[in-house]
């Protein structure tokens, strides 16, 4: 709309600056009406083409009209040119003084009418039947009534209207074409403002309104004097008049255009972080369950050699075995919360303590935490609110998380080992956990893609645990970082949104306890 105001003014600026000189003669300036007339053509042929591919893909009876009214202007210009007196007299070409005026009052009259056509006729209107057969009627009934209108002007030359004096000057009668135009003009944009239906009326409104300054121009402000100063603005004036639809589907077309490349664009990265989601999941999978099934093969051969003994330790056996059976339980769920994970609208969340997960969390890992020699510190807060999320997963987070720390510390040298669990109340309505050991900490050349896929600190790990942790987490609406400890070591927080529910009361748990083996 902005764009159409700027032009306006732009247009009526230009006039302006024209006004002094509209009057003056010209010479010798015939040799460039065919080159006028050709743009003309094109400039309106390409635009009536667009529109009929535009009513192609939207079908509606004004665009249908709209490029019918091109069109039919565009047919008419060949023959007004080649009319034009002296400019193809060399070429043996005489089709009379008053054929050129006939031809463009004829072309004056009928553009506006196709607009006016379309100003009356609904935008949301669909054309009934097959579009290649409205566009084929359509562009066959213009150039049966450009050619019967074309041809009956030229078998009577003689006898057409005195529009014209000579090859210069118009004769009074001509007057009554441009102020009738000018009146079709302005209904035709009264209408199209007052309906204003899409932006291309405003378009269309320019035109029409460039097409009465070239009237004016070419028959008051100019003196009806052909070749004149004013006539010639007049005509560059018809020629900004048949290029600003162009101009504008053009400029439609190519926002279009890149805006079709940016979603193939996306599409196809949408498809790559498909198949790289699919890889996560993979290597997800095969990492969680890597654990528990390692353990269950280290408690079935611990079973099988109690049972091997001279004297069988049934119950160590026994123990073994139920080992065994947690795990495969452990197992069940690391696969149900992985496909929870990576399932959308199937997680199920609910107010949890967060503290009897980091409780059930460190129990799990007290066994291969004992057997190191790492001691296991928790440090709970008791007035900690519930969070809403997936225990299932969360406690996944947690194991992983201290599975880590346990992994970092044993590989050092450090005594006394230990690895400590907080969580507190954060500002804000937060939830702050943080895993805390005194292990080997974390290379400074990784340490900002930490949480990335593939990025393992461990020389066999695969660098998913990290990458579903963060998922996870971010997932619940929170956020998880790392940060070197002081002297050594590496502390690892998450924070997750408190859910206040009066419902679900605090766990009573005892301050900096300790869980060993």
């Amino acid at each position: 709309m902005l764009a159409a105001i700027a032009i306006s003014l732009g247009l009526v600026a230009a006039l302006t600056v024209s006004l002094p000189f509209a009057r003056r003669p010209t010479h010798g300036t015939e040799i460039i009406l065919p080159a006028y007339a050709a743009a003309t053509f094109i400039l309106e042929i390409i635009t009536a083409a667009l529109l009929f591919s535009l009513f192609n893909a939207q079908r509606t009876r004004a665009l249908l009209l709209l490029a019918a009214g091109y069109l039919f202007s565009a047919l008419t210009v060949p023959t007004w040119a080649l009319s034009f007196p002296g400019v193809f007299d060399g070429l043996g070409i005489d089709l009379g003084l008053q054929t050129t005026a006939v031809l463009a009052s004829m072309r004056r009259l009928g553009f506006p009418l196709f607009i006016l056509a379309y100003a009356l006729s609904p935008l949301c209107g669909q054309a009934k039947g097959p579009p290649g057969r409205a566009i084929g009627i359509s562009i066959l009934g213009v150039c049966l009534a450009v050619a019967s209108m074309t041809g009956l002007v030229l078998a009577n030359y003689t006898r057409l209207p005195a529009f014209m004096l000579d090859g210069r000057q118009v004769n009074a009668l001509w007057f009554h074409v441009p102020s009738l135009a000018m009146g079709l003009y302005g209904l035709d944009i009264v209408l199209l403002l007052y309906r204003r239906r899409a932006l291309l009326d405003i378009w269309v409104c320019l035109v029409l309104f460039s097409l009465v300054i070239e009237l004016l121009l070419i028959s008051y402000l100019g003196g009806a004097i052909r070749f004149s100063v004013g006539w010639w603005t007049g005509r560059i004036y018809g020629l900004i008049a048949a290029s600003l639809i162009l101009l504008v589907l053009l400029s439609e077309t190519t926002r279009l255009h890149a805006r079709l490349m940016q979603t193939i664009a996306a599409e196809r990265r949408i498809r790559q972080n498909r198949l790289i989601a699919m890889e996560a999941l993979s290597a997800s999978i095969a990492h969680e369950i890597n654990q528990p099934l390692a353990s269950m093969v280290t408690n079935a051969d611990a079973a099988l050699r109690w049972l091997a003994r001279q004297e069988p330790r049934i119950d160590n056996a026994e123990a073994a075995l139920r080992r065994i059976v947690d795990d495969g339980h452990r197992a069940n769920k690391v696969v149900a919360g992985i496909r929870a994970m990576f399932s959308k609208g199937t997680q199920e969340r609910a107010a949890l303590k967060l503290n009897s997960v980091v409780s059930d969390a460190l129990r799990t890992a007290a066994p291969e935490a004992g057997h190191w020699g790492i001691a296991l510190e928790l440090d709970l807060d008791p007035t900690l609110p519930p969070v809403i999320g997936n225990a299932v997963q969360l406690l996944h987070v947690l194991r992983n998380l201290v599975e880590n720390a346990i992994d970092a510390v044993k590989s050092g040298a450090e005594r006394p080992r230990h690895i400590r669990v907080t969580t507190r109340a954060e500002a804000m309505g937060e939830v702050r956990v943080s895993v805390e050991d005194n292990g080997s900490g974390i290379p400074r050349a990784i340490a900002d893609r930490l949480f990335d896929p593939f990025v393992s600190t461990k020389p066999g790990g695969m660098g998913m645990g990290l990458m579903f942790c963060r998922s996870v987490i971010e997932a619940h609406g929170g956020r998880i970082s790392v940060e070197s400890r002081d002297p050594r070591g590496a502390i690892f927080h998450f924070t997750l949104p408190a859910a206040i529910l009066s419902a679900v009361e605090p766990d009573p748990i005892d301050m900096n306890a300790q869980v060993n083996r």
